[in-house]
């Protein structure tokens, strides 16, 4: 009985012996129920069908007949697509110079090792604790410490600025990277894109007027199983859209600076997964949202919207929610924790389910999917893979910089794409305060005809 694939020369290898934009790619786990008879197989990967063994029951590897003839099915294709899509797409130029603005938690541990595993080149880093900046490039060998943002980007090798700094510092740091002499063709900005759309247009026209090309962190766009759900999506595995859910019970690390913004979950954790909703479904037409402070954090620190609930409007009949609860219940407090992220999306031809591993960083515990089509005679398909969200698919977004870079195109991610995310965001507070929806491009607009 055939129980699974196995690849005798390593992936990554054989991906790039052949030219292509994979990275170092994780193991893939691809459940073969046992059977009598041996079905059309399939490959995990294109043209890589003299990479592979069958592992039989009770018998070492062997190879079929060199005659035997291997088809690809239609939900083997599926699949196909959906492993692949779980895939950094990497640059064919990894030596692109890379200055670091920051060297917090996100920079240190999530940044700099998905770099360091893909092989990219930071090399330089400043930080506003030049020991801290200090330890982090001892840590991932960045040869330079600098002072200032100004000193990085006088780097001769500087090319791409990556920024990771609190949302209220974003505007001013690439504000001075961009008036000082520099050489920079590229800015991977974090999330949220400033303190609010307003701003975000002003950092957009400021990158725009130097010639800078410039990409959002929104990282969660990254995930494996939100890639793999686009993948269904697009592949219109699912049919037509007709119900999309996340759902988040987590108990976020408020960093000191939360403190000073005066908002918590909208603009720092419901914002990822608004561009996920419209990674999946396209832009909204409109979003109601309700706030309450979050009992646990209001014993620290004022704040509205620490629990989130969302109701957004597509277009076509297509609705979508979600829950963002940061209270989760009394789990700090003594009760039993339920503590998680799952998503849902409903079409007209299939159903897609899926978890966010990230709630249980620092274990590795990855995303999962499990679908299924009104073709699968009511049976679930589970692809699964090693790799995380937390730390590595923040290889994408600095990666889908890099690519568009090379390719002379926009990002998938870039600042005016990354435009309504942020004026779905205050359409979220706006709505709170009316109680009534509200229309993110009405936002948008407002902010595009200030000066």
């Amino acid at each position: 009985m055939i129980r699974r694939l196995r690849f005798e020369t390593p992936i990554h290898s054989v991906a790039q012996s052949r030219g292509k934009r994979q990275g170092n790619l994780p193991q893939l786990k691809l459940p073969i129920h046992p059977i009598s008879t041996p079905p059309p197989l399939f490959f995990p990967y294109p043209d890589w069908s003299n990479s592979w063994h069958l592992q039989p029951t009770n018998s070492s590897f062997h190879t079929p007949p060199p005659t035997q003839t291997m088809t690809l099915q239609p939900q083997d294709q599926l699949a196909l697509r959906i492993l692949q899509s779980v895939q950094p797409q990497l640059p064919q130029n990894r030596s692109v110079g890379i200055g670091c603005i920051g060297a917090g938690f996100i920079m240190a541990d999530c940044h700099l090792a998905a770099y360091s595993q893909h092989g990219l080149r930071p090399v330089a880093i400043t930080s506003r604790s030049h020991s801290r900046a200090a330890a982090v490039a001892g840590r991932w060998q960045i040869p330079t410490v600098c002072s200032t943002v100004e000193d990085v980007v006088a780097q001769p090798d500087v090319q791409v600025l990556d920024v990771a700094v609190p949302p209220d510092c974003q505007a001013d740091v690439i504000r001075r990277a961009l008036n000082a002499p520099h050489q920079l063709t590229g800015i991977l900005a974090q999330k949220p894109l400033g303190t609010n759309c307003r701003e975000a247009v002003e950092i957009v026209r400021l990158c725009e007027q130097h010639q800078v090309t410039l990409a959002v962190n929104q990282n969660m766009r990254y995930d494996q199983s939100v890639r793999a759900c686009h993948t269904l999506l697009s592949q219109k595995s699912l049919g037509t859209p007709v119900l999309a859910t996340i759902e988040m019970r987590a108990i976020p690390h408020w960093m000191p600076w939360q403190e000073r913004q005066g908002w918590v979950t909208l603009r720092i954790m419901s914002i990822h997964h608004l561009d996920t909703l419209r990674y999946w479904l396209g832009d909204p037409e409109r979003v109601f949202a309700s706030v309450r402070p979050d009992p646990r954090t209001a014993r620290r620190f004022p704040h509205e919207d620490g629990i989130a609930l969302c109701i957004l409007e597509f277009p076509n009949n297509i609705r979508a929610s979600l829950w963002d609860d940061v209270w989760a219940g009394p789990a700090r407090e003594g009760s039993a924790a339920d503590i998680g992220i799952r998503w849902r999306v409903e079409g007209t031809d299939g159903l897609a389910l899926g978890t966010i591993g990230w709630p249980d960083y620092p274990a590795r515990t990855p995303s999962t999917l499990r679908y299924s089509t009104i073709a699968d005679q009511e049976r679930w398909h589970s692809p699964h893979w090693d790799s995380v969200w937390f730390p590595d698919a923040f290889i994408g977004p600095m990666a889908e910089l890099l690519c568009a870079l090379e390719e002379s195109r926009e990002p998938e991610i870039s600042g005016r794409r990354n435009l309504l995310t942020m004026a779905l965001v205050d359409a979220c507070y706006r709505s709170a305060q009316s109680h009534k929806a509200e229309s993110p491009h009405e936002i948008l607009d407002e902010c595009l005809a200030q000066p």
